[in-house]
This record gives structure tokens, sequence and C-alpha cells, in this order.
């Protein structure tokens, strides 16, 4: 079993080639030139073309959903996206809080904060912001974002209550979340959660649904809700390069479901922080 660490550098060099290639590249790579399916870390994604603000080149294919269409961002909110990656959900939502708004998106991956800093030079877009950490330890302040987004990141990170924790702390009072993400109902195959590209492929570090849930709301958010919710099936081709016949077949008739799901809460309007009751 890797440790937290190892699973942590594993991902980090993972997306770390990702940012390197475009989508198309990302979309190939399971074995050239389209004769497969996509590998694992892109068949969840949504199309986002449609999308006010949407700029093809900070897409590469790695989201499980639309948080940003979700997420009710107002003219002049701080919106925060966490696994910022190129910039993609940043720029949606850039386009939503206008010019007098900021966005900050925050990745660990130098890459991946190399590639949007480019596209967002290119865009001359002075109000979008990428930082360089780690989403459990986030280096901005407390009490700073209207609405925080996250497409399709938590299932990469070992400690989940962290991460829920730093929203909380970084949310002002009153503020919401709406994250995209991948939960379980069930239990995966051992050969299929211990496998590293899995990890980063956003199943094997998957966690189940009711447990993931739970952790919104013993971190003191309320009005959670479910804003979506689709099913996903990992197709015969990736399955095979960790299981057997017999083996994917025992796995279709367990009633294992993976599922994205995107997820809305906020922080009460009277919530208090380390220092005491922060102000409305």
């Amino acid at each position: 079993m890797k440790t937290q660490e190892q699973i942590k550098e594993m991902v980090r060099q993972k997306y770390s080639e990702i940012a390197l290639q475009d989508k198309k590249e990302n979309q190939t790579s399971c074995c050239g030139s389209g004769c497969c399916t996509t590998e694992v870390y892109n068949i969840m994604t949504e199309d986002y073309a449609n999308l006010e603000g949407y700029i093809p080149e900070a897409d590469l294919g790695l989201g499980c959903g639309l948080p940003t269409q979700f997420a009710g961002i107002k003219k002049g909110d701080l919106v925060i996206d966490l696994g910022s990656g190129a910039g993609n959900d940043c720029f949606i939502a850039r386009s939503e809080t206008g010019e007098t708004g900021k966005v900050i998106g925050i990745d660990f991956t130098d890459a991946m904060i190399d590639k949007a800093r480019v596209n967002a030079e290119k865009l001359g877009y002075q109000n979008v912001e990428f930082r360089k950490g780690d989403i459990e330890k986030m280096p901005v302040s407390a009490n700073i974002a209207d609405v925080i987004v996250s497409n399709c990141v938590l299932n990469l990170i070992t400690d989940k209550d962290g991460v829920f924790k730093e929203i909380m702390r970084v949310l002002k009072p009153g503020g919401h979340f709406s994250i995209s993400d991948i939960v379980l109902a069930g239990d995966l195959p051992p050969k299929i959660r211990e496998a590293a590209e899995m990890h980063a492929g956003c199943v094997a570090g998957a966690i189940q649904k009711q447990a993931y849930l739970e952790l919104i709301k013993i971190n003191g958010f309320r009005n959670i809700m479910i804003q979506k919710e689709k099913s996903i099936t990992l197709p015969d081709d990736i399955l095979r390069s960790y299981l057997s016949e017999t083996e994917i077949q025992e796995f279709r008739n367990s009633g294992t479901g993976i599922y994205s799901i995107t997820v809305y809460a906020e922080k009460s309007k009277d919530s208090c922080c380390e220092s005491g009751c922060c102000s409305n």
C-alpha cells in the first residue's frame, strides 16, 4: 500500500505530464491515435464549449462536471478554484465575476501553474491569479472567498477532511462552494484501489458517497445539496489493464457504482473562526 506522500508525488508527476500535452493528445494517449478508449482520467469530462468564457487552450479534458455552471457566481465575487490545472474553470468563473471580481486558482503542479499563467497572459486577464500550493493548506487568508469551486480534484487527496476544513476557513461567512467530484457506492476491487493510474484517474481515491456528504456536514456546512449526479462506467479496455476477464465480470455484477456528483454547501453567516466570531 502506497503512503500518502507516495500517492501525492505520483499524482503530481502524472499531472505534470498531462500539462505538457493538449486535450487531443490526452484523449488518445492510452494507445495512440484514438485506437481505444481514453484514459481513466479523462473519460468523465463534460463539454464546456457552450459556457461563456470557455478557452479551448485551457481545457485539458480532466474534469468530471461543470461546477462553475452551478456555483451561483455573482459580479464582483472573489472565487477560488481548487486544483485549477490549466485554468479552464477559472476563466469560466472570470466571465461571471466580471472585471470587478477576482479569481484565484490553486494547483500543486508547477507545469499546470505555468500553463495557466501563460493562458491568462495571452488573454490579458488582470484579475485571474494562479498560486502554487496544496489545497489542504491553501496559500490564501481566512474568510476571503465568496465562492469556491473544484472539478474532480478532491478524490486525488487522501486528507479530504483537511480540505473541507480549509474550505470552511477560507470562505467568508455566508459564502458557498460548488464541487464536482467522484464518489462510490460499494467497493472497488483491491487491484483497482491499489493501482497508481487509478489514483491519478480519480477513481481509486474516491470514497463512499454517504461518507463524502457526511464529511461536509461534520465540518459545519449547511444547505448541502447534490446539484447534479451521473453514473461513470469504466470501459473494459481500461479494466483489462488491472483485472482478468473473470474479475471484470465479477466487478460488473457486484453492484458497485462510480458516480460524478456536483455538491453545493454554504458556510453559515454567523460562523465563528479561530480568532473568535467573524463579522458578517
